[in-house]
């Protein structure tokens, strides 16, 4: 899995390099990838979204853009602070989506785990939860069986910006970040732990 770092990117940007790797792999010229970055404020829907679900789009200050996704989910938030894992991962051996979300689950989970916290799964819904509240998102998309768009972890996020959302379809805003749990880190202090885990889980393709 090759590993694609941006420091950020506006968000359909990032969505045309997801899907020239797609292209890519879908050719047999690359394994897969791992691309981490962040994005300007923005709030993306999801195929399973609407505009009702968007209640603002300024905060703080500052102008919120939208943008329909082509990911399964509802609406979600990305900003600075968050730190966005998008996985083009070849499922073409082992057709199995339930299974790739569980290790998308399973790399933050680890992560957070190696500083302290206890991230689980709930049934309220796909991500990883911490006491309840959810403290990343998951939405993917998978195309002949090569999928991408990810997961994004919230590490120290303006929360505010959730705020103009019903986020992921939740009317009582469940979220959380990892600095709001006490663990005040930068993104480079989590990206090495949030790449050695995707080596374990993704690397390795049947």
């Amino acid at each position: 899995m090759q590993l694609i770092r941006h420091t950020s990117m506006e968000y359909p940007a990032a969505v045309q390099e997801q899907e020239q790797l797609v292209a890519q792999v879908l050719a047999g010229e690359a394994a897969g990838f791992l691309v981490l970055t962040e994005h300007p404020p923005v709030y993306t829907i999801g195929t399973s979204g609407t505009e009702r679900d968007i209640l603002k789009r300024h905060i703080d200050g500052e102008d919120i853009a939208v943008y329909a996704s082509g990911r399964g989910g509802e609406v979600t938030y990305h900003g600075p602070g968050q730190l966005v894992c998008y996985v083009i991962a070849d499922l073409r051996a082992q057709k199995d989506l339930h299974r790739h979300v569980w290790r998308l689950e399973e790399m933050i989970i680890r992560t957070l785990h190696d500083f302290g916290l206890q991230g689980s799964r709930n049934p309220r819904g796909i991500g990883v939860w911490l006491d309840m509240l959810k403290i990343a998102a998951v939405g993917v998309r998978c195309r002949k069986w090569i999928t991408y768009h990810g997961i994004a972890l919230n590490i120290a996020p303006n929360m505010n910006h959730f705020r103009g959302i019903v986020t992921c379809g939740m009317h009582d805003q469940p979220v959380t970040s990892m600095q709001q749990a006490g663990i005040h880190v930068k993104r480079e202090e989590v990206e090495p732990h949030i790449i050695r885990h995707a080596k374990s889980l993704f690397g390795n393709e049947p």
